[in-house]
């Protein structure tokens, strides 16, 4: 197992390429389902969760290969062997649920497992398949498995409204209704950019779809998909990261190919704490303004809010914040893990239910710390650069299911980081 070291002190200067978009590309990679037709995605993160995918399509019958180094996905569904998406591939990442909708809408039935994942809320399954219902799918869960049947003559369309904003019930339930028979109309829908670029995605296959981007999507069913070239949406979680690294160290970043549009709330609450943002045809140019950080309230909300995959990098920069700061996180219920390690740093933080209160303190003080989740294992790497000493994160086989090259990125720019075994 590794570990990450990072030896706090000095500022950061340079540009950092920002990788395509691992939630996007989880969601991308399943539309390859609905058609017999090669679907290609370039702009591809090199992750753990994409090799997970991966397997998972090919268990069933899906041919996947990565080229150019990986940052381009190459696959086709021309000779699906079954419809059963095992748990021991399925436990792995939540994003597998997302084979539900394809395999269903293609085949007309599908036997998934119940998905694992990060272990930072319920995250219920239940807006996902009530939203096939309402496409007249029969759905039965025992065993730990979903069993779903399409009706004699495929789905059809039909309205579904959701209760709150779910990205992954929105994106299963956009891939299912392109081959229903009908329209489909989802209202409380998400509104991420994830979503605009599979609607994207699922055009360019062939997809009659309208108001993606907004909260309410119609779709008017087809009868077959056909193949696409399509370029994975650049990562607004990893361009966040990386943008909070300048203001935690000190100096100046280029986020190549960042865009404002991506994380305009969170742009809002970075320069509302002292930090500077400029936007360029190359990206987004980040500068820490002269003078400590300021506190700031934070409150995680779906898309166009400030996301919820932030918030821990967030409060990584506020525990040296001048004053105090309130993180709210209404998203997930359990997403303050990675506090209790920024305490070990000497951060001050007082945790009530789903707010936080964070104390900035003049600076923090190395440690051993342990990574509980994907987004936490990388907030307390920047902490890490804004520490006195030497901070060990371990644990950071989460790290692998999210940033590419992370050592690599930051030393780039200065920062005094290394991966080595536990071992040594």
């Amino acid at each position: 197992m590794d570990s990450i070291i990072v030896t706090g002190g000095g500022p950061l200067k340079g540009d950092i390429p920002i990788a395509g978009a691992k939630n996007a590309c989880l969601t991308l990679m399943p539309a390859t389902l609905l058609s017999d037709e090669p679907l290609t995605l370039t702009n591809a993160p090199r992750l753990s969760d994409i090799r997970t995918m991966s397997t998972l399509l090919e268990s069933l019958g899906a041919e996947v290969s990565p080229l150019s180094d990986g940052l381009v996905l190459a696959m086709s569904s021309h000779a699906l062997n079954g419809a059963r998406a095992d748990y021991d591939i399925v436990r792995k990442m939540r994003a597998s649920i997302l084979v539900l909708g394809p395999l269903l809408a293609r085949l007309g039935e599908a036997v998934v497992s119940l998905p694992g994942g990060c272990a930072i809320g319920a995250r219920p399954v239940d807006l996902h398949l009530k939203a096939l219902e309402a496409l007249g799918a029969d759905l039965d869960l025992r065993d730990g498995y979903v069993h779903a049947k399409a009706p004699s003559g495929g789905l059809r369309g039909g309205d579904v409204e959701f209760p709150f904003v779910s990205v992954g019930a929105t994106e299963n339930a956009l891939m299912a209704a392109t081959l229903a028979r009908g329209t489909t109309r989802l209202k409380n829908a998400a509104q991420e950019p994830e979503i605009v670029d599979l609607a994207d995605c699922l055009r360019a296959m062939g997809a009659q779809i309208s108001g993606d981007g907004t909260d309410t999507i119609e779709i008017q069913g087809v009868d077959r998909m056909h193949g696409a070239t399509h370029r994975v949406v650049t990562d607004r979680i990893e361009l966040g990261t990386y943008m909070l690294a300048p203001l935690i160290a000190g100096g100046e970043v280029t986020c190549l190919g960042g865009r404002r549009d991506l994380l305009s709330a969170f742009c809002d609450k970075i320069e509302a704490a002292g930090g500077s943002v400029t936007e360029s045809p190359e990206g987004l140019t980040v500068t820490r303004a002269n003078g400590p950080i300021q506190a700031v309230d934070v409150e995680t909300e779906p898309f166009p809010g400030f996301p919820t995959d932030l918030q821990a990098q967030m409060m990584a920069l506020l525990c040296t914040a001048e004053g105090t700061s309130m993180l709210e996180e209404k998203i997930f219920e359990n997403r303050f893990m990675h506090a209790p390690e920024l305490i070990r740093m000497g951060a001050q933080i007082d945790v009530h239910g789903g707010t936080a209160t964070v104390t900035g303190v003049e600076r923090l003080r190395g440690a051993q710390v342990m990574a509980t989740d994907l987004r936490a294992s990388v907030s307390l790497i920047l902490a890490g650069l804004a520490a006195e000493g030497e901070t060990r994160v371990g644990r950071v086989y989460h790290l692998d299911r999210g940033y590419e090259h992370v050592v690599r990125k930051l030393s780039a720019v200065g920062a005094k980081i290394e991966r080595v075994r536990d071992d040594e």
